[in-house]
């Protein structure tokens, strides 16, 4: 296959639709050799900022002078943004080499009876064996959806497991209540892993607490570290963390023997995604890794994430941000009031059909002085910019759907003066069209 038909290959897979469970990943993997078996892997899950801590992660490692491969969903500007190995993506070749190969397997496994694997099966399969066959010392692996039943978990022997911020989401997947959610997030939880996690809610920390006990139970435990709990689950407090500075565009603060951390995503909970990163880089210091604190400055420093508060074009200042669901929406307010105090908003808003963007606009709606809302294009869970404007109508008076991105971004610059911001948040999985529709319009001007 070719690019081009690569891509349509992998397109068509959606028709599989999204599955929870591990049979499917054993058949795939048993096919390949197991390559995940051979792999240092971090295992990352959470609501909100397992992207992040997985970018400072990798970032620090990096620099510390590992290759490192790693693997995370959705892609915000290129799809082969998932497969990285020290921060470059997989080639175009490599990416139809690697896929035809999963697609030989999958022949294997549909012509034995077995259900044809889902397009999140066949890219982690693919992850672990390009990481694999690429030499990486750690991988960073990403959650896709959950914890226990995600394709991602086929990991039997992680160095570490990491829990970022867990709130509610995929309710319909995942359980009703913050508990039950937690509860299947926590079931990555590993015996002999370094299990670290970042603040919780209480229900949260409890479903934690008892998986790491129960996977330590079942295999060699590990050390308890003396700011973590009876379980072996080690907290990453960013409550300890000192701010020294804060704009836009660089946050530094202190942690524990780090005194001079500087990073480069914007909002306080990006402190506590990068205190969680530390966290576990601590732990495997503790274990032997050879990461000096020079390596953990310079990763934080150089580390990046798209479509997280990300200041895209100034005059006016327009940012691309994914707060697509209730917790992510009450950060993104609390982002607001520290970075855009008494500045006047216009709103770019696109949403997908199963998000709570009812409470989303709840949050978020009084700080705009105007809403425009988007349909993410070619995405079938879409919710349409005409719905969307009828929500946000019981929230804020001045309300305009708009037929595409590049309408939005037209109009919302007709709209701010050049001191304004323009905020476009959402569904993550159309901020890089947006990007693309923005650069277009500043070619044009």
């Amino acid at each position: 296959m070719n690019y081009r038909q690569t891509m349509e290959y992998i397109e068509s897979l959606s028709q599989y639709g999204s599955v929870l469970g591990l049979k499917n990943m054993e058949r795939m993997c048993d096919a390949l050799g197991q390559p995940q078996e051979s792999l240092r892997i971090i295992h990352v899950a959470g609501t909100n900022g397992k992207g992040s801590t997985a970018a400072y992660l990798s970032s620090v490692l990096r620099a510390a002078g590992y290759r490192v491969g790693t693997y995370t969903s959705p892609a915000v500007d290129d799809y082969r943004e998932r497969f990285c190995v020290n921060g470059r993506m997989i080639s175009q070749r490599s990416l139809c080499e690697y896929m035809g190969r999963m697609k030989k397997v999958s022949e294997r496994i549909t012509a034995q009876g077995f259900p044809h694997p889902t397009v999140f099966e066949m890219e982690t399969a693919l992850a672990f064996l390009y990481f694999q066959e690429k030499n990486c010392d750690y991988v960073v692996l990403e959650v896709g959806m959950g914890g226990a039943e995600d394709a991602t978990n086929i990991v039997r022997r992680p160095v570490a497991c990491v829990w970022a911020s867990i709130s509610m989401d995929h309710m319909a997947m995942l359980g009703k209540t913050l508990g039950e959610i937690a509860a299947v997030k926590a079931g990555i939880a590993k015996p002999g892993a370094i299990c670290v996690t970042t603040n919780q809610a209480p229900e949260v920390m409890a479903e934690l607490s008892k998986a790491v006990e129960r996977a330590n139970a079942c295999g060699q435990a590990v050390d308890v570290p003396s700011r973590g709990d009876s379980s072996g689950l080690i907290l990453a407090d960013s409550t300890q963390a000192k701010i020294l500075g804060e704009n836009l565009t660089t946050q530094q603060f202190r942690y524990r023997e780090f005194t001079k951390c500087k990073i480069h995503l914007s909002g306080r909970h990006q402190i506590a995604n990068a205190v969680l990163a530390i966290e576990c880089i601590r732990q495997l210091r503790q274990r032997g890794a050879d990461i000096p604190d020079q390596a953990v400055y310079e990763g934080l420093d150089q580390a990046r994430w798209p479509g997280r508060m990300e200041v895209i074009g100034r005059h006016p200042v327009f940012v691309l941000d994914g707060a697509h669901n209730e917790d992510a929406a009450r950060r993104l307010a609390q982002n607001i009031e520290i970075y855009f105090t008494n500045k006047r908003m216009i709103y770019i808003m696109g949403v997908l059909k199963d998000k709570e963007y009812e409470k989303i606009l709840a949050l978020t709606a009084r700080y705009a002085d105007h809403i425009l809302t988007v349909t993410p294009p070619e995405n079938p869970r879409a919710l349409s910019a005409l719905e969307l404007a009828w929500a946000a109508r019981k929230y804020h008076d001045r309300v305009t759907n708009t037929a595409s991105l590049e309408e939005a971004v037209e109009l919302s610059h007709l709209l701010a003066q050049k001191e304004d911001v323009i905020l476009c948040f959402g569904s993550l999985s159309y901020l890089g069209k947006m990007r693309q529709a923005y650069r277009e319009f500043q070619n044009r001007k």
